[in-house]
C-alpha cells in the first residue's frame, strides 16, 4: 500500500529517484518492475506494480468482447501507452519515457503521490491544483460515512 507525498527532480539523464518512502514497502533485493502509463481522468501518470497491473488489466479485459471493433481499439490503446519501467534495485534511479512525463506537463520537479495500490506522479507545478479544499473534503467524508 503506497501513501504520502514525496517530491523528486529529473536528474540531466532525465532519470528519477524512487522515493525512499515506497522503496522501503518493498522487499530487500527484489526487482522493482513497475508499469507506468497516462491517467484516463486525470493530468497525472499511475504507476502499479507489475502484479497490480496484470490483476488491473485482466479484470478490465474480462469486460471486453473482442468481436466488438469500439472495445478492440480501447484495448490497443490502453496496452500501447503503458511502459515497463525497472528501478535499479541499488540506486533506486528510473527513467519515465519523455512522451510520457511531456504528457503531464512535467518539466523539472515531480511529486509522487501514493494512492493505495498505486503511485500517482505529477508535474510539480500542476499538483496543487489537483487537490480539493478541506470544506469540499469534509463533505465528501460526510457523504461517504453515509453509504453504510
Amino acid at each position: 500500500m503506497f501513501i504520502g507525498k514525496y517530491e523528486a527532480k529529473l536528474d540531466d539523464k532525465g532519470r528519477l529517484v524512487f522515493p525512499a518512502g515506497f522503496k522501503n514497502l518493498v522487499l530487500e533485493g527484489e526487482q522493482l518492475n513497475f508499469v507506468v502509463k497516462k491517467d484516463i481522468f486525470e493530468s497525472c501518470l499511475e504507476m502499479f506494480s507489475y502484479e497490480d497491473w496484470k490483476k488491473q488489466s485482466d479484470e478490465i479485459k474480462s469486460k471486453l468482447n473482442f468481436l466488438k471493433r469500439e472495445h478492440n481499439v480501447f484495448w490497443r490503446k490502453y496496452m500501447s501507452e503503458c511502459k515497463l519501467v525497472k528501478v535499479d534495485a541499488k540506486m533506486g534511479r528510473f527513467i519515465i519515457p519523455k512522451e510520457l512525463l511531456d504528457s503531464i506537463g512535467v518539466t523539472k520537479e515531480v511529486v509522487f503521490s501514493g494512492n493505495d495500490h498505486k503511485i500517482e506522479i505529477w508535474a510539480k507545478e500542476i499538483f496543487p491544483s489537483s487537490q480539493i479544499s478541506s470544506e469540499d473534503y469534509l463533505a465528501l467524508a460526510e457523504a461517504i460515512s453515509d453509504l453504510k
